[in-house]
């Protein structure tokens, strides 16, 4: 245990699986006092089972994100260290198919209750002199691909709400910083496919041969992108956006994060166009 967590509090959301299960746990074991947040119940008891302090929260309900802040707040005496927005959600489907409902949907949880969370714990950070705000965007926060317009949007959105929120708060002592992961192994490729089953009506796209192949991947076992890593791969990045001095703006994990922040830098948006188009054909062949 490090000792010199023992009074940081940090509340994590989407701990249910994956990053956000996976950097509870980290954090735990580093000595943070963690506040593990999910929607399901049967989540909740299986984070409270392995020791961490949980409560719940919806991040598509207003009245859910004020209770949670206000139970940690109780639990911690008014402070909070730190917050890792975690949360979010995949809607596949090619953008001509994704209803204006849908889209709604997806940037409640990914932008919109994301920032509630964040407005709401800005002020117990600015009394208290400090704070630690960290959001888990993606490499399709910075780079598009075929078939994720709703889930780039979203994330293009917070990638551009995060850097002016940095900006506005360069005099203070609350940093912010941006996680930008690449491919990881979680429940993700899972939710998502539920999703598209649930919102995509396939049948009556311009796109249905596209989203059968889409379909067999989706039920592929064992990961399909290249590079995938655990989800633990994430923490040493989480812990330097926490406990540096001087935290970067932006954490890339995976080589493909790598890659494709390199493109964005060096190619033309044809050429960047291209390889977006021959990644996402190669997920496409069975």
């Amino acid at each position: 245990m490090n000792e010199s967590n023992k009074s940081r509090a940090i509340l994590i959301t989407g701990c249910s699986s994956g990053i956000g299960a996976a950097m509870a746990l980290g954090l735990q074991q580093r000595g943070y006092r963690v506040f593990a947040s999910a929607r399901r119940f049967d989540d909740l008891a299986s984070l409270a089972a392995q020791g961490l302090e949980v409560l719940r929260l919806d991040l598509t309900d207003s009245l859910s994100i004020k209770n949670a802040v206000r139970e940690v707040l109780n639990a911690t005496g008014g402070t909070l260290y730190g917050l890792f927005n975690n949360a979010g959600y995949g809607q596949p489907g090619a953008v001509e198919d994704l209803t204006r409902e849908v889209l709604r949907e997806v940037f409640e949880t990914n932008l919109f209750g994301t920032h509630e969370l964040t407005c709401a714990v800005l002020p117990v950070m600015r009394q208290q002199g400090y704070g630690r705000i960290v959001q888990n965007s993606s490499l399709l926060g910075y780079a598009a691909l075929p078939y994720r317009g709703a889930y780039n949007a979203s994330k293009f959105a917070l990638e551009g709400l995060t850097d002016t929120l940095r900006l506005e708060l360069a005099q203070t002592n609350i940093h912010i910083a941006l996680l930008e992961p690449g491919p990881i192994i979680s429940k993700f490729r899972q939710n998502a496919y539920a999703m598209f089953l649930k919102n995509i009506n396939r049948q009556k796209s311009a796109h249905r041969e596209t989203y059968d192949a889409m379909e067999w991947r989706f039920n592929r076992p064992g990961p399909v992108a290249p590079f995938t890593l655990p989800a633990e791969a994430v923490l040493p990045k989480l812990i330097h956006a926490l406990e540096a001095k001087r935290p970067k703006s932006r954490y890339r994990i995976t080589k493909p994060a790598y890659f494709f922040a390199l493109t964005r830098r060096l190619l033309t948006t044809r050429m960047q166009d291209y390889i977006a188009q021959l990644v996402s054909r190669s997920e496409r062949v069975r």
